[in-house]
């Protein structure tokens, strides 16, 4: 394990033990310890994370990821059938398809749900009307993270400020905060700014 990622699980696992019921912390932890290789331990965490917030469709993804990696494909296809169901509601297409391959390749079917995710119940579009910010990522963003996703970002992003006491303004923080909102939304490392 490299010193940045084990630097990181510190920081993370000193925030989740400061606030249990800190999602966003458990979601990070959970992340860095599969990061490190660490499948059983990133399970856990994220399991804590879904039960603290139940409508993160990334935090699905990540612990079933983390359950096959562990051997537990029985609980990990039960977590991806209620993760592919919850990323079916809210839009969240990338997740639901990665979850939809992993259920593909354990050999179980995917759940049958609407796949008008990308339409609200009055008939709005639910993805960003324009990129939030400027250059490939915001645009990368808006083609393919549905608004309810962004928000949800939004407010993650938020307590990643809060809880890291990051100042933006500094190239490093800010630096760290692009990271997780790259981790948050599955953005592909290819997808650069200049």
């Amino acid at each position: 394990m490299d010193a940045a990622t084990h630097e990181r699980i510190t920081q993370f696992e000193n925030m989740a033990t400061a606030d249990p019921n800190n999602d966003m912390a458990h979601f990070s932890l959970g992340s860095a310890y599969l990061q490190a290789g660490r499948a059983t331990d990133a399970a856990a965490s994220l399991e804590r994370c879904i039960t603290l917030n139940p409508e993160m469709s990334k935090a699905y993804e990540r612990c079933a990821q983390a359950m096959i990696s562990s051997g537990w494909e029985d609980r990990a296809a039960d977590v991806l059938r209620r993760g592919y169901t919850i990323a079916a509601s809210r839009g969240d297409r990338m997740p639901m398809e990665a979850m939809g391959g992993m259920l593909d390749d354990l050999g179980l079917p995917r759940p049958n749900v609407s796949t008008e995710g990308s339409v609200s119940a009055s008939g709005e579009s639910t993805m960003l009307e324009a990129p939030p910010f400027k250059g490939p990522v915001g645009e990368w963003i808006a083609a393919n993270i549905a608004a309810a996703r962004w928000d949800a970002w939004i407010h993650q992003g938020t307590k990643v400020i809060n809880e890291l006491r990051l100042d933006l303004s500094r190239p490093e923080d800010s630096a760290m905060y692009d990271q997780h909102m790259r981790e948050y939304l599955d953005i592909p490392e290819d997808i650069q700014d200049a």
